[in-house]
């Protein structure tokens, strides 16, 4: 699996480290961010930017991280996009839930809340890339729908 990674400003210490440990186990990491910290950078480039990798990504299920201060913003610009589910989490519980029903493909992450406590992050990532889509004929349809609107 890929994993397309990208932060604004808020979320780029935290993304450092999210990349980090995402290629300590093993994953494929690419950052579509700035390289350096630009504190007036915006966040709909980034999210556009992992959004069209994952839809043009031929490979086995793709997936991004977005990190901003709140994660609303990346997921709001993310979710314009046909076949992106994007998901603001703050837990593991809602991680495995949005994977599970929703097929999750890109994680928002809010920097302010997670980025001083890597127990919590690492849980969530760990979480939301590890747990399988169910499948349920249910979940198939409401993601259809959700791409006709």
């Amino acid at each position: 699996m890929k994993i397309y990674l990208g932060a604004d400003h808020q979320g780029y210490a935290m993304k450092t480290d999210v990349f980090a440990y995402l290629a300590k186990h093993g994953y494929e990491v690419e950052d579509v961010s700035s390289k350096e910290l630009d504190p007036v950078d915006d966040f709909p480039e980034f999210a556009q930017m992992a959004a069209l990798k994952v839809i043009g990504d031929d490979g086995k299920d793709p997936r991004a991280i977005l990190i901003c201060g709140g994660g609303q913003g990346m997921a709001m610009a993310a979710n314009r996009f046909r076949g992106i589910r994007a998901s603001v989490i703050w837990d593991a519980y809602e991680a495995k839930m949005t994977r599970n029903d929703n097929d999750s493909n890109i994680l928002c992450l809010p920097a302010r809340i997670l980025e001083n406590d890597a127990t919590e992050w690492q849980d969530i990532l760990d979480t939301w890339l590890k747990t399988p889509f169910a499948s349920a004929i249910r979940y198939k349809r409401r993601n259809a729908q959700i791409d006709e609107l």
